[in-house]
């Protein structure tokens, strides 16, 4: 059974004002309709007594543990950069804003 219709792909299209061919909305009507059949079938069997869950493998933090130091002395920072100017780095300008 369909629920997507080429002519709903065309309204919605034209809302957002994105032309789209003939070919284009009917191809689009399918895919959708394939999406909205496929999120209806999970729906038949998410039930109660199933958890959501947001990836089948558990995450876990990778990063390493946040433990306060003494900095590096700014001049050690900037000793391997190309240009420095008062204590920062000197990039090229790339906005063509004015200095």
């Amino acid at each position: 059974m369909s629920t997507i219709s080429s002519q709903e792909v065309a309204r919605v299209a034209a809302l957002a004002r994105i032309a789209l061919t003939e070919q284009e909305v009917d191809r689009l009507a399918g895919e959708l309709d394939v999406i909205a059949n496929a999120v209806a079938r999970v729906n038949e069997v998410a039930t109660p007594d199933v958890p959501a869950t947001s990836h089948p493998v558990p995450l876990t933090n990778v990063m390493r543990e946040d433990v306060v130091t003494t900095p590096l002395p700014v001049d050690e920072v900037l000793g391997g950069a190309p240009q420095a100017e008062d204590g920062m780095f000197a990039v090229p300008q790339i906005l063509g804003e004015d200095a």
